[in-house]
């Protein structure tokens, strides 16, 4: 088999940039499961905004989060509330202060991961659709996409 070359790494630096910049030093791992931490809660907190990329950028004492995304009025609410709101429960998590960037995708039908959680919704949401057609009740732990995929 030939050595295959993720196109991710191509791309980066002319086209594309990295997902977090900022330097490890000793504590690399623990910055890298930080980083985990950040991106696992906000698209589980933000599953609805249509976030497309999360970028982390990291200095001494402040961690810039640029957030991009379909629906930026979700993220911000009424007068910047939910703002204020995830950056203290970001501060909770890091022990650091928390600036947060929200950049609004103005065609969101053209982004690829956008468009790949849309889909994957309208299936979960069809699959409980046919629970309840054939009077049947859906299990908790069932996963739908994983069944319709199979």
């Amino acid at each position: 088999m030939g050595q295959k070359c993720n196109p991710i790494s191509n791309r980066l630096g002319i086209i594309r940039g990295w997902d977090s910049n900022w330097f490890g030093g000793k504590n690399y791992g623990d910055k890298l499961v930080e980083d985990y931490k950040i991106r696992k809660y906000l698209n589980a907190r933000l599953a609805k905004a249509g976030i497309a990329k999360i970028v982390i950028e990291r200095t001494l004492k402040l961690i810039t989060i640029t957030i991009n995304t379909a629906r930026p009025g979700i993220i911000i609410g009424k007068g910047g509330q939910e703002v204020d709101k995830l950056k203290e429960e970001l501060k909770k998590i890091t022990d650091k202060e928390v600036q947060i960037n929200i950049f609004e995708i103005k065609r969101p039908e053209l982004d690829a991961v956008i468009v790949g959680n849309n889909i994957a919704r309208q299936l979960e949401g069809r699959g409980r659709g046919l629970y309840r057609q054939w009077g049947i009740a859906p299990r908790p732990e069932t996963n739908f996409l994983a069944q319709s995929i199979a």
